[in-house]
């Protein structure tokens, strides 16, 4: 890598929003708050809405769209139009 072209690359902890589960991982992002992590030391802090630990896919609970019955409840709601 070109040296002065990068932005600073550094260890930060992502803690999800609604969980509240934190993990440490590398990252350009910033952040004025900060958290000690298991090892002793400090690190920027990052809160995020959506982590693996609470996204409905990786949860389980991800709902399937059915398309089928959109286009029959718009078919029942507008009724198909004569010309």
């Amino acid at each position: 890598m070109k040296p002065g072209i990068h932005p600073d690359y550094h260890p930060v902890v992502f803690q999800d929003a609604s969980t509240g589960k934190t993990f440490l991982t590398r990252s350009t992002a910033t952040s004025g708050r900060t958290i000690e992590w298991e090892d002793g030391n400090s690190y920027p802090l990052l809160v995020v809405d959506i982590t693996a630990d609470s996204h409905p896919f990786w949860t389980g609970t991800q709902r399937l769209v059915d398309t089928a019955g959109r286009v029959e409840k718009f078919n029942r709601r507008y009724g198909k139009r004569e010309r």
